[in-house]
């Protein structure tokens, strides 16, 4: 009887420790199984090492983060942020490195570390020499048109004038066929208004004169606002290019960004006409061929494209817009994030990442 409970005691005993042990050995299995760390972006985020080794700014970040950590990890790398995001969310990766921006929307499926990195989009565009239509084309606006067609009338007006009150007076200045008398009224008004007084004509009668008066002080307002406006796009078309330089340029224009940036949006609201690509790479191949006009893409991944490829006839301007962080990016139920968030402040006060910043894009894009 005794062994009988000796037995049902050791057993229970062992049951006991079986219970108690499985959360330890899963925790366990936990810590030896690596994180599969999601990879997506540009350069120099994202890069492609030597030996095909991955690295980057985002990825120098993680490795200081997982070493304090004592994190074991592996790399999958997806050929778009839309696409790793995409794994993320059906929980085949742990998390999302790389130029991944924090954004309303994004922010509703997932959760993001604190941003290590300001971004914002900026414009590239080729920098080179109009055509000689593009120089041309100013003087074929519909603005121009009509201000030339206003003028028109105006001095047909101030003909009719002349000719109305000098017929009788000067006949033989102002003819009394209309054709005749209105086109030299007409003669008058622009030799009265350039001041060139060449004296071939000039009004006798006292109502003449006053038309000549009041001609005067109109034209001074008028053809001087004329005659800078067409001297200011005469100087406007001779230094014209095609380089886009601000967004009151894009109606019209085919502007190139990557899959599921928030430029997309941004082209749309100036009316810019979008062309969607894969990678900066293929959107700055379509800019070097003309089949399109600019690219909106990151600020600083622009920067270092034209920096590595010495691309002198690329034009980046210094305007900035939707200025952005960028983060690492979880699953809503992550565990992770409090303590890469930790690790990013010691990294951020101790200046660690801001090292990494200057070795990779140098200090003068930093």
């Amino acid at each position: 009887m005794q062994t009988k409970i000796v037995q049902s005691l050791l057993s229970g005993l062992f049951v006991l420790l079986a219970v108690l042990s499985s959360p330890l050995a899963a925790q366990s299995e936990q810590a030896n199984t690596p994180l599969i760390v999601g990879v997506a972006g540009d350069a120099p985020f994202v890069m492609q090492g030597a030996n095909n080794k991955l690295e980057g700014i985002s990825l120098s970040i993680w490795q200081k983060i997982a070493e304090e950590k004592n994190w074991q990890y592996q790399y999958k790398q997806f050929a778009t942020v839309e696409k790793a995001l995409a794994a993320l969310q059906q929980g085949d990766i742990d998390l999302l490195a790389g130029p991944i921006s924090i954004t309303s929307s994004r922010v509703i499926d997932f959760r993001f570390s604190q941003p290590y990195y300001q971004s914002s989009l900026t414009i590239a565009s080729r920098n080179e020499n109009a055509s000689i239509w593009a120089k041309i084309k100013p003087f074929f606006s519909i603005r121009l048109l009509i201000a030339v067609a206003v003028f028109i009338s105006i001095l047909a007006v101030v003909g009719l004038l002349f000719w109305l009150v000098e017929r009788k007076h000067s006949p033989e200045q102002f003819p009394a066929d209309p054709k005749r008398g209105i086109a030299n009224g007409m003669w008058l008004a622009i030799v009265t208004m350039s001041t060139t007084g060449y004296g071939d004509m000039a009004p006798v009668s006292l109502k003449g004169r006053i038309v000549a008066g009041c001609w005067m002080v109109i034209s001074l307002i008028f053809a001087t606002s004329m005659i800078a406006g067409i001297a200011s796009t005469l100087t406007v078309s001779s230094f014209s290019s095609s380089t886009i330089t601000h967004v009151e340029q894009f109606p019209g224009k085919k502007i190139a960004t990557s899959t599921g940036s928030p430029a997309i949006g941004f082209i749309e609201e100036h009316q810019g006409e979008k062309v969607v690509v894969s990678s900066l790479t293929e959107a700055m191949a379509k800019l070097k061929n003309k089949a399109v006009d600019a690219v909106v893409f990151d600020r600083p991944q622009l920067l270092f494209y034209k920096n590595k490829h010495k691309a002198e006839n690329i034009h980046i301007p210094s305007a900035e817009y939707y200025k952005q962080g960028y983060g690492f990016a979880f699953k809503n139920d992550s565990e992770l994030i409090n303590e890469v968030n930790l690790h990013l402040l010691k990294l951020a006060e101790d200046q660690v990442i801001e090292q990494i910043m200057i070795d990779y894009l140098g200090k003068e894009l930093f």
